[in-house]
């Protein structure tokens, strides 16, 4: 946490209200987002109770188990979601723009450019809490492999035809979720907690509406008390803001949905013994009402949080995007793509467990993008970067002075001496380099002496052309405040690691070779297609 976070988060306790923790929107929220609601039974984490699902704010698709025991009708509710969530994935795969990508030639091994297909937008989705997130991922990881009644007929609980489809697309967004800087799949409280900071700690702000109290509070009103309110405050018992998403309140369990779900078991026991139909008539309308009760209190847990997820969208909406929130939706866009062309390739199921060099490759790629955004972050936001100008990891001031010097050689080269004057105490030794952003790239310079108090003086060293003189703008002048980071602006990719084939014996051994277990992937069928 930064000394920003810190002195923001004091500043929250005593003025009673969020304070600002970024000056620009640093995730891409789509024009119509997917947002999804999960309730789950408590005790056990895989069985659904319900959902609200969709992205019309005022007309929620809500899906319900009435008995989050049964088998079927779990299935019966992975088949309404899939209903619900595939269309709107499929959306997004047939609009395409062609774009270029870098890859290597399997020949010679140089890379070349090759023109492919770039969706030209990503179906986002967009949960109230990290625990919605986690909770994406356990339901892809629970329905990726079921087998459908095509795959194998004698299956005793054969699940609908497109749940595994479903549970493809959910495990791809669940991972997605672990890249720093991702927007495929958001939890608002991450979200609204990156651009604000409360009085409270960051466990308390994975509650959506105590969160939401500290940003927009009532009239009349603190944060605090605000947040107190929705935490505790309850009617009859019950809470006035459940925690829904996917968790639910032991009051609502015991006194309320407990004794429903048995009404409804006792109604369909009835239903199945009945011996006449004049006498299933009545018991049919028993069940019915059994249902909708169930129904009514899964809409009335759901919904406040529904309507919190979209009153946080239309808050960060407020805030303008970031220059650089763009080029990391790009490549969410190439991680959609690619996960849609596999799909329509017939290949198998996401693995249930990463061979070694996928792991280390996935491991290296979050590393990247996670020091990649930092930079992004501080780049496009003068507050962050403010952050990081505290912790002295860049300096800001106004060039004082520039002097024209070259390097030794056949040919010079232009090395200008510029002094800074600065307030700030960055950590510089010598010859450490420094950064610059100059039109969306990075100069680099390195840092000769302190010629005084707050006077630094570095040497510019690249991006200034390929003349005897610099180009024009290339050089600050005299007068030009300039900000300078001691982190690189773009991450370098590690060391290449071997191809899966050619891993090495300490790591498992290639796949089939003698003592290494190799799982056998489920073979593809046409409801795995798109």
């Amino acid at each position: 946490m930064s000394l920003i976070t810190t002195l923001a988060q004091l500043e929250a306790v005593r003025t009673g209200r969020a304070q600002p923790a970024a000056t620009v929107r640093h995730r891409h929220l789509s024009a119509a987002p997917l947002v999804f609601v999960p309730l789950t039974t408590a005790g056990e984490a895989g069985a659904p109770l319900g959902a609200l699902v969709g992205t019309d704010r005022d007309a929620p698709h809500l899906l319900v188990v009435p008995q989050p025991r049964d088998r079927d009708l779990r299935f019966g509710f992975l088949a309404e979601l899939a209903d619900v969530v595939l269309p709107y994935l499929e959306a997004y795969a047939d609009a395409v723009e062609p774009a270029e990508r870098t890859e290597r030639d399997s020949g010679t091994g140089a890379r070349v450019k090759v023109e492919v297909e770039l969706c030209a937008d990503a179906a986002q989705i967009v949960v109230p809490s990290r625990a919605g997130v986690e909770y994406v991922r356990l339901l892809g990881r629970s329905t990726r492999f079921r087998r459908t009644a095509e795959q194998d007929p004698q299956a005793p609980h054969p699940a609908p035809p497109r749940v595994p489809l479903l549970g493809r697309w959910l495990t791809h967004y669940g991972e997605r979720a672990r890249v720093p800087g991702s927007s495929l799949l958001l939890a608002m409280t991450d979200l609204l907690g990156r651009h604000w900071a409360t009085g409270q700690s960051t466990l308390e702000d994975q509650h959506l509406g105590a969160l939401l109290a500290w940003i927009d509070p009532p009239a009349g009103g603190t944060g605090a008390e605000a947040a107190h309110r929705a935490e505790l405050a309850r009617e009859d018992g019950q809470l006035l803001c459940p925690p829904a998403g996917p968790a639910t309140d032991p009051a609502f369990d015991n006194k309320l949905l407990a004794p429903a779900i048995e009404r409804y078991d006792r109604a369909r026991l009835a239903l199945a013994g009945a011996e006449d139909g004049l006498a299933a008539d009545g018991l049919l309308r028993a069940l019915t009402e059994a249902e909708r009760e169930v129904r009514d209190l899964v809409e009335s847990r759901t919904r406040p949080t529904w309507d919190a997820v979209w009153r946080g969208l239309e808050l960060l909406r407020r805030l303008p995007e970031g220059a650089r929130v763009e080029e990391r939706w790009t490549r969410d866009r190439w991680s959609f793509t690619g996960h849609r062309d596999r799909v329509r390739s017939g290949e198998p199921p996401q693995p249930r467990r990463d061979d070694a060099v996928t792991a280390a490759n996935k491991l290296a790629a979050r590393e990247r993008e996670q020091a990649r955004l930092d930079a992004q972050e501080a780049l496009d936001d003068p507050l962050v970067m403010a952050g990081r100008r505290l912790s002295g990891e860049a300096f800001a001031g106004e060039v004082v002075d520039v002097v024209m010097t070259y390097s030794e050689g056949r040919r010079p080269s232009p090395r200008p001496l510029v002094t800074v004057l600065t307030d700030d105490r960055p950590h510089l030794g010598e010859r450490v380099k420094v950064y610059r952003s100059l039109g969306g790239r990075a100069q680099t310079a390195e840092f000769v002496e302190q010629a005084g108090d707050g006077v630094l003086v570095v040497r510019i060293v690249d991006k200034m052309g390929r003349g005897k003189e610099p180009e024009p703008g290339s050089v600050p002048e005299k007068g030009d405040p300039v900000c300078f980071t001691l982190f690189e602006h773009e991450q370098r990719g590690g060391a290449r690691l071997p191809e899966p084939e050619d891993t090495p014996w300490t790591h498992g051994g290639p796949p089939g070779a003698e003592g290494a277990v190799a799982e056998a992937p489920d073979a593809p069928t046409e409801e795995d297609v798109l």
